[in-house]
């Protein structure tokens, strides 16, 4: 499932996306931008991340998104799932050391893909060999 959706993913929104280099969001950020996706910056404060236009949350977002990944606390997925589905993403990630149980529950009800506490960068990483 991760490898079909990565492979044909195009959009990604990153939801905590830091604009400070240092940080896991901004590497893995840069890496999904450097292997052609378009990337969503999501983020409360700038206007530009990473060369890109920074949006405060998912439903500013005109373009299809295939993937969301989510670098905040496990608990803001709960907030998050209404806008998920609401732009009719086909994955919520949520990275290394986040997990939601009950988002878990709500996305295979709904039909959305899930994964938590897996990193987008090493699995695209590991599917490129």
């Amino acid at each position: 499932m991760i490898s079909e959706i990565l492979q044909n993913a195009k959009n990604i929104a990153i939801v905590g996306l830091s604009p400070n280099q240092s940080k896991p969001s901004n590497r893995v950020g840069q890496y999904l931008a450097a292997q052609n996706f378009k990337i969503f910056p999501i983020y409360p404060r700038f206007d530009e991340i990473l060369g890109r236009k920074v949006y405060r949350n998912l439903k500013e977002i005109n373009d299809k998104i295939d993937i969301v990944v989510m670098f905040r606390k496990g608990e803001f997925a709960n907030a998050l799932f209404s806008d998920v589905l609401a732009c009719k993403a086909k994955m919520l990630w949520l990275q290394v050391g986040i997990f939601n149980d009950s988002v878990a529950f709500l996305a295979q009800k709904n039909g959305v893909n899930f994964i938590q506490n897996k990193c987008i960068m090493i699995e695209h990483k590991n599917l490129k060999g």
